[in-house]
């Protein structure tokens, strides 16, 4: 496999990131190439297979080849030698009606999406009207009892007698 060193729809996997994360890669090179090639060293492997496994048991990808070796890495000072594995993984007969489907899915959920905002929307601005007329309504009955005062201090006011 390491003629295959150059491959176009090579995805290398670190131990660094959770394997779920390199699966829309994977998915989006094995819809470009019809396959992906996987590549890990050391404890990456773990993550690699991972990777993989869940390509396969989502029917998305078959397993055509694995490999494994030594690879000699010399840019270090002292040259040593870590495990390499390999899986050459070609998309599955039902790739592309699953791909297809999950494109429809997210599709009718951004539709779901922008119509719950639009309801929220609305009801904000319903809310906010109500908010108006409230505060509208209360500066009038604010202003009919600085009338009824008057009043009533015009009422107390006449019906003293004055001495």
């Amino acid at each position: 496999m390491t003629a295959e060193a150059q491959h176009p729809a090579r995805l290398l996997i670190s131990s660094s990131r959770k394997p779920i994360s390199y699966v829309p890669a994977a998915k989006r090179l094995l819809q470009e190439h019809g396959e992906v090639h996987l590549s890990a060293l050391g404890i990456a492997c773990s993550s690699m297979v991972t990777v993989a496994e869940i390509l396969k048991s989502r029917s998305l990808a078959t397993e055509k080849r694995v490999g494994t070796m030594l690879e000699l890495l010399e840019d270090e000072p002292r040259p040593r030698q870590k495990p390499k594995m390999e899986v050459l993984l070609v998309k599955s007969a039902e790739f592309d009606s699953i791909i297809a489907a999950e494109k429809e899915a997210a599709a009718a959920e951004a539709v779901e999406k922008a119509a719950a905002a639009a309801e929220k929307e609305a009801a904000k601005e319903v809310e906010a009207g109500k908010e108006v007329e409230a505060k509208t309504a209360g500066e009038a009955a604010t202003v009919g009892e600085v009338d009824d005062a008057t009043a009533d201090g015009a009422e107390d006011a006449v019906a003293e007698p004055v001495v």
